[in-house]
């Protein structure tokens, strides 16, 4: 693919485009909870607001840590089951890094992108590429699929730690 057809474009995270969004991504989780029979607790409460308020990729450790300047008594497993709620809603999305690495960032209201990943120093960043988000709908309409969401996540060996002679095989 040429940079023309395969444009890579880093991503300001405070400037991603809110203004797209009709409604305000703790009334979509609010409303998810509601269709669920299930409630805004004080705790849930805490944990969305620290989490819209958090840019950028984060584990859920890094989450909680965050929310106990807060809430201090604030336990793990709830957020992990607050963090499957927002992703569940649509307000979260989850990238597995593997090796047990999860990270969370904001799906909602957020352009849609895929990421690189670097397996040594965990370095990840950010990209559009249309030549590749064009192939993947040929690629389902090919196999009879019509394409409801996906997430295209490479791995390998930045820059930097090849400069420092990592090897990249």
């Amino acid at each position: 693919m040429t940079s023309d057809m395969c444009r890579q474009r880093l991503f300001n995270l405070q400037q991603k485009g809110r203004s797209a969004m009709q409604k305000e991504p703790q009334t979509v989780f609010i409303e998810y909870l509601n269709k669920k029979g299930l409630n805004i607790t004080p705790q849930r409460r805490a944990i969305v607001e620290t989490f819209l308020e958090t840019e950028g990729h984060f584990t859920a450790e890094q989450l909680a840590e965050y929310v106990r300047k807060r809430v201090p008594e604030i336990g793990m497993s709830t957020v992990y089951r607050t963090l499957k709620l927002l992703i569940d809603s649509g307000v979260a999305d989850c990238l597995d890094l593997g090796e047990n690495v999860s990270m969370y960032e904001h799906a909602y209201g957020h352009n849609h992108h895929d990421h690189l990943v670097c397996t040594q120093c965990g370095k990840r960043v950010e990209f559009v590429c249309d030549a590749l988000e064009r192939r993947q709908e040929v690629l389902a309409a090919n196999n009879g699929y019509t394409l409801t969401r996906h997430r295209v996540v490479l791995y390998g060996i930045c820059s930097e730690c090849q400069e420092k002679g990592i090897p990249t095989a």
